[in-house]
């Protein structure tokens, strides 16, 4: 017996998996949560043991993925299926919290965008499980992570930084903390028009990484999409600019040298027009009006965190080099000034896209 069965057979069986174990080995590439692969004589699951040290209420998040999955289940929509306890819970409580999931066979999933027509499936996929929760409540969910997209709050805990400059960092990065203070009057829209009922309080993923969708096999169609611990209740222009984000630059999120870093407005077109083509039914005019602006704000907001988190001392994202947040930080206020140079073009393709 391995010792990863040693470990975690006892665990598996507390839930209602059908068959006996044969063996458990770790799976993918979870940097959160720890995820293993449950053989038994009869199928495959997915056993996690949930991280909440960051995911501190895994009551509310289990209540969030439960909602929604049972939601698209009910509406004849592939997702994953949560394994209940043998007590009937949604997971295990106790020192450690753990969850099982049907495996979903027959999938494979891509780590990278390698080409515009990959990022315009994944825009389709995404824009596609939006609009399949385009009439659910999302009212219902809680935050998992209170204020994540709150980019106002995140511009003050910048400021707060700032002035505290515990680590007499602020001397080094003169031209980004000038850039996000010029630009901190545009940082509202999103939250001040879900407050005032302009833009629709919706579900969102808050995690559109390629690697979140699973595609079939033979078609290469997505055929579920997975990683939901942060389902929120949220706007659907987060969802698309953080996609836009890390999706449509030309340079990775820490390329030290800048020259390398644009914001490709032909991947941006591929990715609106599987996304659009897919919410075209669902989304209102004022969040098609906005698609760009939610990609410059998930970029400056991504920006402003990574300064943040420089000024403090890297408190929160991992590290290799004592520069390297700033150096995160540049890319992204590189890529937020080109979007916002871009909007009229990118607002043209989001209109085409839409029709």
């Amino acid at each position: 017996m391995t010792d990863f069965m040693k470990e975690y057979k006892g665990i598996a069986e507390q839930f209602q998996i059908v068959g006996e174990v044969k063996d458990i080995i770790p799976y993918g590439n979870g940097h959160i949560n720890h995820t293993f692969l449950v053989t038994t004589t009869e199928r495959r699951y997915i056993l996690q043991y949930m991280n909440t040290s960051i995911f501190k209420d895994p009551v509310g998040l289990m209540n969030n993925i439960c909602y929604v999955t049972e939601y698209l289940a009910e509406n004849g929509v592939e997702s994953i299926t949560v394994v209940k306890t043998k007590t009937g819970e949604k997971f295990l409580h106790g020192e450690k919290c753990y969850r099982v999931y049907d495996f979903i066979e027959n999938t494979v999933t891509y780590q990278i965008v390698t080409d515009a027509e990959v990022f315009k499936s994944s825009g389709k996929a995404f824009g596609e499980f939006q609009n399949y929760l385009a009439k659910f409540d999302a009212s219902k969910l809680v935050e998992t992570i209170p204020n994540f997209h709150h980019t106002p709050k995140r511009f003050e805990a910048f400021k707060a930084a700032l002035e505290a400059n515990v680590c007499d960092r602020a001397k080094d990065c003169k031209e980004e903390i000038d850039f996000i203070l010029a630009h901190g009057d545009t940082l509202s829209k999103v939250v001040d028009g879900i407050a005032d009922g302009s833009i629709p309080l919706r579900v969102t993923h808050n995690d559109t990484k390629l690697n979140n969708i699973l595609m079939d096999e033979k078609t290469n169609e997505a055929r579920a999409i997975v990683d939901l611990d942060t389902i929120m209740p949220g706007s659907m222009l987060y969802d698309f600019g953080d996609s836009i984000r890390f999706g449509a630059s030309t340079g990775a999120e820490d390329e030290k040298d800048l020259t390398k870093v644009h914001f490709d407005i032909n991947l941006f077109k591929a990715y609106a027009e599987g996304y659009c083509g897919a919410v075209k039914s669902s989304i209102t005019e004022k969040e098609m009006e906005l698609l760009p602006y939610g990609a410059y704000l998930m970029t400056i907001e991504c920006g402003t965190r990574f300064l943040t988190d420089y000024l403090a001392g890297d408190t929160y994202f991992a590290t290799k080099y004592p520069e390297h947040n700033l150096v995160r930080c540049r890319t992204q206020f590189r890529l937020a000034a080109e979007m916002e140079a871009s909007f009229d073009e990118m607002l043209r393709i989001v209109r085409e896209a839409c029709k």
